[in-house]
C-alpha cells in the first residue's frame, strides 16, 4: 500500500531538493512530475477498467432480466414495457452505485481524498460530474478526479444506450405480437 502512495516519488522529490545545478534540478522536477502523472493515469485507467468490466457484466444481467420479465408479462403489453424498463433502470442504478464504491475504495487505497473527507460522497460528486468543489483531491492524486468523471460520463452514456436498446426491443416484440 505504501508503494502506491509514492515512495519512488518521495525519493524523486528528495533528489529535486538536493543542491544540484539549476539545469539538473529542473530536469529532476520535470521527471518527478511526469512520473506522478503517469502513476495517476495508470492507476485511474486500472480502476476505469474494473468499472468497465462491472458494467459489461451488468449488461448481461440487464439483458437476462429484460427477457425474463418480457416473457412473464406477455399478456399485458403496457405492463410488460413498464416492468422491463423499471427492472432495466434499477439494475443499471445498482451498477453505477457499485462503480462509485470502486472509486471510493480506490481513493482510500491511495489516499486521494483529503483527511476526514467522505470518500463515497467525493466519488459520487466526481463520477456524476457534479463537481461541487467542496472536496478536492490531494495534490499527488489530482488527476483521479477528472478520470473518475470521464469514467462516469462513459458509463452513463453506455447505460443510456442500453436503456434505449431494451425499450426498442420490447416495442418491436409488442408490435410483432400485434401483427
Amino acid at each position: 500500500m505504501s508503494a502506491l502512495r509514492g515512495d519512488f516519488i518521495s525519493t524523486a522529490d528528495t533528489f529535486v531538493n538536493l543542491p544540484f545545478r539549476p539545469c539538473f534540478q529542473r530536469r529532476f522536477t520535470r521527471i518527478a512530475r511526469t512520473i506522478r502523472m503517469l502513476r495517476q493515469f495508470i492507476f485511474g485507467a486500472a480502476i476505469s477498467g474494473c468499472n468497465i468490466a462491472i458494467h459489461a457484466l451488468v449488461m448481461l444481467t440487464v439483458i437476462g432480466v429484460a427477457r425474463i420479465i418480457g416473457e412473464k408479462t406477455a399478456s399485458r403489453q403496457s405492463l410488460r414495457l413498464t416492468a422491463v424498463m423499471i427492472a432495466t433502470v434499477l439494475v443499471l442504478m445498482i451498477a453505477h452505485f457499485a462503480e462509485v464504491l470502486v472509486w471510493a475504495l480506490s481513493y482510500a487505497i491511495v489516499g486521494a481524498a483529503p483527511e476526514g473527507a467522505d470518500r463515497i460522497y467525493f466519488a459520487f460528486v466526481n463520477y456524476t460530474t457534479l463537481g461541487y468543489g467542496d472536496v478536492t483531491p490531494v495534490e499527488r492524486w489530482r488527476l483521479l478526479g477528472p478520470m473518475t468523471a470521464m469514467n462516469g460520463v462513459l458509463m452513463f452514456g453506455w447505460s443510456t444506450a442500453v436503456i434505449f436498446e431494451v425499450l426498442q426491443k420490447v416495442l418491436m416484440e409488442i408490435t410483432k405480437e400485434r401483427s
